[in-house]
């Protein structure tokens, strides 16, 4: 069966630069967008019962623009003035940059790493006399807290945010010849929204070892993983695979 219409169970990119725009209109397949999951904060009253205190803390270790977002909303919600000398740990340079939409970027003291938490526990060993704060999604990957523990690293974690599936109703009658996930909680969204569901002819598309497990472990069949050794994104695996099943 050609591949013709792919459903990314992401948010529409905001660039027209999007390497997916480029894929969709070289291999003439159509590309929808629709995030399966959504992120919700948790309230101040939930965040209070967690007794877990901003300014008892000295620094705050950030792997995403979203834990940035809610850093900032319960500080503001619970009056939370953050102090100048507060320290920021970021996993990327793009992730520190967005501390901008915050704070005066150059007058705080910022320290990121390369993408990887691994890369930035190695930046925060230099630093452990700081007591730090770890904003989090209720569903986190439990490397961070793992290499954390291991570092001897004095923190907190604050989980301040959930990820939740998001209402799927309206695409009971869209079929899709390739569903792309980037996450377990996209799969958990499908099953979810969808307890029905058989794959049949439906190829699945993960990204990562992490999305990969899950499509295997809820019994549906892998056919297209990222990254691999010969496509290290997914419009490049995708793109490998359609040449050789649009040939057939």
């Amino acid at each position: 069966m050609k591949i013709k219409r792919i459903l990314v169970s992401q948010p529409k990119p905001a660039s027209a630069k999007s390497p997916y725009f480029e894929f969709a209109e070289r291999n003439n397949v159509k590309v929808d967008f629709r995030p399966f999951i959504q992120v919700e904060g948790v309230s101040s009253k939930e965040y209070r019962q967690t007794r877990v205190n901003v300014l008892d803390h000295t620094a705050v270790i950030l792997t995403s623009r979203t834990a940035i977002d809610h850093f900032f909303r319960i500080c503001n919600e619970l009056r939370i003035t953050v102090p100048d000398s507060f320290k920021y740990f970021c996993v990327s340079e793009a992730t520190a940059f967005y501390l901008q939409k915050y704070i005066v970027y150059r007058k705080r003291k910022i320290f990121y790493g390369n993408g990887k938490f691994t890369e930035l526990t190695e930046i925060i060993k230099k630093h452990t006399d700081e007591t730090y704060l770890v904003p989090l999604s209720h569903i986190h990957k439990p490397e961070i807290p793992q290499l954390l523990d291991d570092a001897k690293i004095n923190y907190s974690k604050a989980i301040l945010y959930k990820t939740i599936s998001s209402d799927l109703s309206d695409l009971k009658d869209v079929n899709y010849d390739v569903l792309v996930f980037y996450s377990p909680s996209g799969i958990k969204s499908l099953i979810q929204n969808f307890p029905e569901f058989k794959q049949n002819e439906t190829r699945i598309a993960s990204f990562g070892p992490s999305t990969a497990k899950a499509v295997k472990e809820a019994g549906f069949r892998l056919d297209i993983q990222a990254p691999n050794p010969q496509a290290p994104s997914m419009t490049m695996a995708l793109e490998q695979y359609i040449k050789k099943q649009n040939k057939k």
